[in-house]
């Protein structure tokens, strides 16, 4: 029963945070007859820990997933790590490169044993610190993507979409990252508007001497690779160059002039390069005219041996030996700066290069499109509505996906080739022989999957897919899907796609997409602009559940976060305010002689239980709905008010002078316990920590309680008394007005003094029946006044020393005497014509307002001054 006088969650958080894992609490059953309620974790990368995203994501989920365990739900959130292959890749590479060791000399089996090294020892480092934040997994349940269940489940996957011609391999325009050495999809592209040139070069035309064709790039380097320019046929300046050829400045080679509709007569010369090789436009444009490919950057970024005298220089060193070529030779036309937009791998920020590989593919349209039509039919919901329609317009414009990587870490692709027939064997077991040839020469193809080939099957493969699990028949579909924005196409339309083909059912039912958490002045959080914060490090300083808190009061649908640690200090003290409500009345409860317990509902007698009870209903009324529809902002902020507006400012404080000594668990106990227990329960899923703590220490050694609050039943509404709100909100009424009165005449707050009431009505009989209780919170003496001394229904008057009050006139005076001025130069410049003619109308209509209130604030002084 004895608590600290000071809040310190450091001293009890870890311990429950292990504790629940320990006595396995949030273990699913996949044989119950409960409601289900399902959630498969956006996998962080297994090389990740957790940034305030994540701590906003999860508290979201953890509120959803506490909240419906405790209505009664079979509940199931399951944990996992992605393997994230770029990034996993790239750090293990790092490390080997600090001991002086490339990847390529250990060899393809020798680097993976290396990773799988480093995943044992920090790969579960963002689990454990899941762990630590109370997050309500089944960790029984706990998944990897390169577990062997899911690699079959890829695998099985990959093989199913070749059969029916969904997976292809070709020679296709993709995006290169030079750093990574692999093809990247779009998305896993981020542009940024980047300060360059666009240089305009001069191609001469052959057989015309003089005579040039001027064309604009943004890359002068990719010039060595073109096979043609192309010119509109309809431009009538180039009428008589159908057919002609001009020649490649520098390396001299011919390359003919073509006809095609890319190139723009309105645009600049209208005459734009075609380089195949290097611009997925070009691409195209190439193949309608069957143009040849000469291939100038190479995958690390260097330039190749077609490029005569410039090969082996970096890409960016070659521009500037070709611009000052160029200008020696008098064929750089102009210069002009140019703001481009540039494509930069996501993972590692270098600027990806258009390049032609032979890579994998998957045909998306055929997939889409069961996956537009289940969020038509509303089978899945995508919630805030703005992001549906965003949905909508990616998924009706999705290109083909290039899935293979150039990769080590990852799934391999299970596609052999064989070096007699030279055809390809895809397989879902390791084959011995060709299937087309019967030849035992076969290779594997070296590439591996793009991770979000993956994760796009984690709502069934993580429940035994292939297999017919009792898990996937109990928990899939899942129920809902909270997730960032930022991974809506990378992600959730994939397991849209792969959920509806694999499963032939859409893998959640309801999609939430939350906001961001950014920093103080809007901007995203990276480690690059140096603005993250930590969360463990304000867990540790504030706790746990002030953090929960902070955030889940700012997560309005539709809405990003600007984080400030200013956010915090009212967080805790909120925390703080439920301690000490808890210490206050375990030391009451040693002085009236009550053990710890937490008794049945009792009987609502007094007013301010059966207003507190009507009040418990509302809030778990609102807070359940707003839970539902994740309107996490509504359920904390309700919750917030209920406890320290209701129960802790109104309901406590009627509570104190009926605690009596030694009088064992009375109705006044056994309410108050009642409604004390409730909001503890009522609050667990937005404030897991603390409410456990006091919970166990209320609940005392009663085998009939769950282990854990955390398996109690969430309150449900029980009780509705209009009466006992009107009654209550009458008597909040008497006693704001006392308090008010005593603040404006400056009385000592302990002093007991007279005051005399005049009310009418219900409020009447309020102040009679309850004028014990009002006397002792408002530290008065009540009488009543039989007539109103300022004619109004509710008049109060406070007995107070002459002093006082001659005090409190002359501060009023004074107010009234500058109010009288305030309201004399409003009216003057109401009363100016020029004023008027010159100010805008809502400034003229707001002076005439702030007149009003100044004109009634006078006359309310006066009438108080008499």
């Amino acid at each position: 029963m004895q608590l600290d006088k000071v809040y310190e969650p450091q001293r009890f958080e870890p311990r429950w945070a292990q504790w629940w894992i320990e006595q396995a609490l949030f273990t699913a059953d996949n044989t119950s007859d409960k409601p289900m309620y399902s959630l498969v974790i956006p996998p962080p990368n297994v090389t990740g820990s957790l940034h305030m995203g994540h701590m906003l994501e999860h508290t979201e989920i953890d509120a959803s997933m506490r909240w419906r365990r405790m209505r009664g739900d079979n509940v199931l959130w399951l944990p996992g790590t992605d393997h994230a292959g770029i990034a996993t890749q790239m750090v293990v590479e790092r490390q080997l490169a600090a001991q002086g060791i490339r990847r390529r000399d250990l060899g393809r089996d020798a680097f993976e044993q290396k990773v799988w090294e480093w995943k044992a020892v920090s790969g579960g480092a963002i689990l454990n610190q899941m762990k630590t934040t109370g997050a309500s997994c089944d960790w029984s349940r706990e998944r990897f993507t390169l577990d062997p269940g899911l690699s079959r489940a890829v695998r099985e996957t990959f093989v199913r979409l070749y059969e029916k011609g969904l997976i292809y391999r070709g020679e296709y325009m993709v995006n290169w990252c030079p750093r990574c050495l692999t093809a990247l999809s779009d998305l896993e592209v981020e542009h940024e508007d980047t300060a360059s040139h666009l240089w305009h070069i001069r191609y001469p035309v052959k057989g015309q001497p003089d005579r040039f064709l001027t064309v604009a790039t943004t890359r002068p380097e990719t010039m060595l690779g073109d096979t043609a320019v192309a010119l509109n046929a309809a431009d009538p300046r180039y009428l008589d160059l159908h057919g002609h050829a001009v020649i490649l400045p520098l390396l001299n080679r011919e390359i003919p002039i073509v006809c095609d509709d890319m190139a723009d007569p309105k645009f600049g010369t209208g005459v734009v390069k075609v380089t195949p090789s290097h611009d997925p436009n070009d691409f195209e444009c190439g193949k309608r005219h069957n143009l040849p490919h000469v291939k100038v950057i190479g995958e690390e970024g260097r330039i190749t041996e077609a490029a005569g005298p410039y090969a082996g220089l970096d890409r960016y060193e070659a521009r500037k030996r070709i611009v000052l070529d160029l200008e020696a030779a008098g064929l750089l036309a102009k210069t002009e700066d140019y703001t481009l937009s540039a494509g930069k791998c996501q993972r590692c920020s270098t600027i990806v290069e258009p390049l032609v590989s032979k890579q994998w593919f998957a045909r998306m349209k055929p997939l889409a499109e069961p996956a537009i039509r289940a969020v038509e039919e509303g089978r899945t919901v995508i919630e805030p509505e703005n992001w549906r329609r965003v949905y909508f317009e990616w998924m009706r414009n999705i290109r083909d996906w290039c899935v293979s990587r150039q990769l080590w870490w990852g799934h391999r692709i299970p596609a052999w080739h064989c070096q007699d027939c030279t055809k390809v064997t895809v397989a879902r077991t390791d084959p011995d022989t060709c299937v087309h040839c019967g030849s035992a020469q076969l290779v594997r193809d070296p590439d591996v999957l793009d991770t979000w080939f993956s994760s796009g099957l984690w709502p069934f493969s993580t429940m035994g897919w292939p297999d017919q699990t009792k898990d996937l028949a109990a928990f899939y579909p899942t129920s809902l899907m909270i997730m960032g924005f930022e991974i809506l196409f990378f992600w959730c339309a994939r397991m849209m796609m792969f959920g509806l083909e694999c499963m032939g059912e859409v893998p959640f039912r309801r999609v939430f997409i939350h906001g961001i958490v950014r920093d103080a002045k809007g901007k995203k959080m990276s480690k690059t602009r140096g603005n993250t914060v930590d969360p463990l490090d304000i867990t540790s300083k504030y706790g746990t559940d002030a953090v929960r808190m902070a955030l889940l009061t700012s997560a309005a649908p539709g809405t990003d976060i600007l984080w400030t640690e200013d956010k915090l200090p009212s967080s805790r003290a909120f925390a703080n305010k439920i301690w000490n409500a808890a210490r206050f009345l375990f030391l009451n409860m040693e002085r009236s002689g009550v053990e710890p317990c937490i008794p049945e509902p009792p009987e609502a007698i007094q007013l301010e239980d059966r207003w507190i009870r009507t009040r418990l209903s509302e809030a778990s009324t609102r807070i359940a709905a707003a839970i539902d529809t994740n309107r996490y902002h509504d359920a904390a902020q309700t919750a917030w008010h209920f406890f320290w507006h209701d129960f802790c400012d109104w309901y406590i404080e009627m509570k104190k002078p009926r605690f009596v000594e030694n009088s064992g668990l009375n109705n006044d106990w056994a309410n108050c316990l009642h409604v004390f227990e409730s909001a503890l329960r009522l609050l667990h899923p937005l404030m897991p920590f603390i409410t456990e703590e006091l919970w166990q220490r209320l609940r005392g050694a009663g085998e009939s309680q769950p282990v854990s609050i955390a398996l109690a039943r969430y309150p449900e509404p029980a009780l509705n008394d209009p009466a006992a709100a009107a009654g209550m909100e009458a008597l909040e009424r008497i006693v704001t007005a006392i308090r008010n009165e005593r603040a404006d005449r400056k009385v000592d707050p302990n002093k007991l003094i007279d005051a005399r009431l005049f009310a009418t009505g219900a409020t009447r009989d309020v102040a009679e029946a309850q004028r014990e209780i009002i006397g002792k919170i408002g530290r008065v003496n009540l009488g009543f006044l039989e007539t109103s001394p300022n004619q109004t229904d509710f008049a109060l008057e406070l007995v107070v020393e002459q002093a006082n009050e001659d005090a409190r006139k002359a501060r009023l005076a004074k107010e009234a005497e500058q109010l009288e001025k305030v309201i004399a130069n409003s009216r003057r410049q109401l009363g100016d014509e020029k004023f008027l003619g010159r100010a805008p109308a809502h400034i003229v209509e707001g002076l005439r307002t702030k007149l009003a209130e100044y004109e009634q604030q006078l006359d309310n002084l006066r009438k108080t001054l008499g």
